[in-house]
């Protein structure tokens, strides 16, 4: 069973320049994670016919080697296509990495955009730029860990979080540790109360436990009424002294619901599914996870993000090497993404759910001397996959030995207008006002990529 033994309902934004966030066990007088969690504002541009769309982020940080994976080279030169091979797949034409057996029989339940590209091999430009559609910081910069724009799970969190009060609109399983340069799933100037819903624990161990979801040990549901009444009123008192308090009584009000709704902690429950469906996910913590992010948009959550790490596979100093690295993690991968998809379409969720696997970029094409691949953005992959889409197909073609974009290429901004597109928000009249208050739409550029939308 789901065990209840935890202190911290919302974890630090690593950006954040506020002191902290309280525990629910210690809740403080200067700032309050449980309103801000529960802080349920959301924009008007979206689409109602969309309000209870889904996505599944898989993300895998330190970014995976696409010919290992999504678009392998098997008739290129040894030093580029490496140790492994291809495998066809259910769609004619179309072959993937060796490692994948179960994606390829579904292929034709899935979509491959081969030809991402953004030009950079910094892992802090490349992560920043897949999360929110914009270049991040340079890893030697400064302000390497500032966050630009708003991650594309935030924005969902602010606009959509209306859809399905009482549940948390945005989170992230097992947790957003690991990986290079793992930094911006946060929310930058919309604020702490749009930040991920971390779970901090593997559900694939038998102790598994939402930390944030659950109170501490030595707190009632009566105590902490108690400390919310004391609570309201102090917060009545800073609400005559300042404007920016006024809405504080809401927040904590639905947070204290969402600490006590059966609903949302069932919802992360996996104990209550047949050991023949978490064996089908794979016992292990990015299987089980995604099986989480399963329940999760079955109780309509609209943004999960399911991290897998650490692709980073160098082969030198302490790194994995191509090799050991796609044995040790693009076959768990494989099995967890073919058995969401078929857990989705079983269960009628995989119209309205969409899946993305991706990493902040690719891996060198040519192998180096250390058995590995380096880093690599002149174009890599990205899967995607949801049946209102048209799947069974590859988009963009890259060159003979995937070092460049040959056909149709795709900006990081197509790929998150393609996100908005399913989530029904439209990403350029949803405006927000940045920290200098000046209106900044979601992206600037992007386009949805047609070719799915049929």
């Amino acid at each position: 069973m789901l065990r209840i033994n935890a202190s911290s309902l919302l974890p630090r934004n690593p950006q954040s320049t506020r002191r902290s966030f309280l525990q629910v066990g210690s809740l403080g007088l200067t700032g309050l994670s449980l309103s801000s969690l529960a802080k349920l504002q959301a924009g008007d541009q979206t689409d109602p016919a969309k309000k209870n769309n889904s996505v599944i982020l898989l993300w895998l940080s330190g970014g995976p080697g696409h010919m290992e994976t999504w678009d392998p080279k098997p008739q290129a030169p040894i030093e580029f296509r490496g140790p492994l091979t291809a495998i066809k797949t259910n769609v004619p034409g179309i072959e993937l990495g060796e490692l994948m057996p179960e994606q390829a029989k579904i292929m034709d339940q899935l979509a491959i955009l081969r030809t991402v590209n953004h030009g950079t091999g910094d892992h802090t430009k490349g992560n920043h730029w897949m999360l929110t559609g914009y270049e991040g910081p340079a890893f030697n910069a400064p302000d390497n860990r500032i966050q630009r724009r708003p991650s594309m799970g935030s924005v969902a969190s602010e606009v959509l979080a209306k859809n399905n009060p009482g549940m948390t609109p945005y989170v992230a399983v097992p947790h957003l540790r690991g990986g290079t340069d793992n930094l911006f799933h946060y929310s930058a100037y919309l604020g702490g109360g749009t930040d991920p819903f971390i779970v901090n624990s593997d559900p694939n161990e038998s102790n598994y436990q939402v930390r944030n979801l659950t109170l501490a040990s030595n707190l009632t549901l009566d105590r902490l009424a108690d400390r919310k009444t004391l609570l309201s009123d102090l917060d009545h008192y800073r609400g005559s002294v300042t404007n920016s308090m006024k809405n504080l009584d809401e927040h904590q009000q639905a947070a204290y619901e969402l600490l006590q709704s059966k609903k949302v902690r069932d919802a992360f429950d996996i104990s209550l599914e047949s050991d023949s469906l978490r064996d089908s996910y794979g016992r292990h913590t990015f299987g089980q996870s995604a099986l989480v992010a399963r329940r999760l948009v079955e109780h309509d959550v609209p943004f999960v993000t399911v991290n897998c790490v650490p692709w980073d596979h160098h082969g030198s100093a302490n790194r994995l090497t191509l090799l050991d690295g796609a044995n040790q993690l693009i076959p768990p991968l494989d099995i967890a993404i073919a058995a969401l998809v078929k857990d989705l379409i079983d269960r009628g969720l995989y119209e309205k759910t969409l899946v993305v696997a991706m990493g902040e970029f690719g891996r060198t094409p040519r192998v180096n001397k250390d058995a590995g691949r380096d880093h690599w953005g002149k174009t890599f992959s990205v899967m995607m996959g949801c049946s209102s889409m048209k799947m069974g197909q590859v988009i963009g073609k890259s060159s003979k030995r995937g070092e460049q974009v040959i056909e149709r290429p795709i900006d990081p901004q197509d790929v998150a207008a393609t996100i908005y597109h399913h989530l029904g928000i439209n990403p350029y009249t949803t405006i927000f006002r940045d920290y200098l208050d000046r209106p900044m739409p979601l992206l600037d550029h992007g386009t949805a990529i047609q070719e799915l939308l049929g």
